[in-house]
């Protein structure tokens, strides 16, 4: 069965609700009776194009000055993220967290999704940042991940070693910027539906369901959980 039903998700990899979402999003899919229709196209998103990281950049002092409140604070929203991952089948691991500019795995990203291996590569880099506590700027780790979905190794070193498909990562901010994204991760489903957040599976069902049966709609309710991260941080 040919696609009948394109998702195209706007995220960042720094985004713990952007996996979490992806889970989510993943576990509906499963659920649909049609799912063979539906094809799932990520688009490049950046919390800040801006940050610089240090290696004494630490993720709770980072949120703690982010949202002016103290550490505890700050560890306690990320104990409870942790726990909103566990309940998605996830294991997040902030205390080993290495900050970064996600500029250069987007621009890998293109390259996986010119390939047709982008679901697989951002799996693998959200996995990299959140649980392994890699470095995904890092050219070596970049290198290593795009390998593993099967990317050569000669053209993982071309997009890496200059600026291709930064137009393209730089496109996709912008139509973001356009359709009025305000925060990640952020769902469009055949141009047609938006869903913001990292919804529950039901809500992501509902979804799929409505756009098969042609219903009318001009918006889908996703009140239920708006669970995600924007340039002032994830709510």
């Amino acid at each position: 069965m040919s696609s009948i039903i394109n998702i195209q998700i706007w995220s960042d990899i720094m985004c713990p609700f952007c996996y979490i979402g992806k889970r989510r999003l993943e576990s509906a899919i499963a659920q649909f009776e049609f799912k063979n229709a539906v094809t799932v196209e990520w688009k490049s998103f950046q919390l800040d194009a801006n940050f610089v990281a240090t290696k004494e950049d630490s993720l709770v002092e980072h949120l703690a000055e982010k949202y002016r409140k103290d550490t505890d604070w700050a560890q306690q929203m990320l104990d409870d993220m942790t726990q909103n991952a566990k309940n998605a089948g996830l294991d997040f691991h902030f205390e080993k967290a290495k900050m970064a500019n996600s500029y250069n795995a987007h621009r890998l990203l293109h390259l996986a999704k010119e390939k047709e291996v982008a679901d697989s590569l951002k799996e693998l880099l959200f996995k990299a940042y959140l649980t392994d506590g890699l470095d995904i700027n890092n050219i070596a780790v970049l290198t290593a991940l795009g390998k593993e979905v099967g990317l050569e190794e000669q053209s993982v070193n071309s997009v890496l070693s200059s600026d291709r498909f930064g137009d393209a990562v730089r496109k996709d901010q912008q139509e973001a910027q356009a359709i009025g994204v305000q925060g990640v991760p952020f769902f469009v489903l055949n141009n047609k539906y938006a869903v913001s957040g990292a919804q529950y599976p039901e809500t992501f069902l509902n979804a799929l369901k409505q756009i098969w049966e042609e219903v009318e709609n001009t918006s889908i309710n996703t009140e239920a959980d708006n669970s995600c991260c924007g340039i002032d941080g994830c709510n």
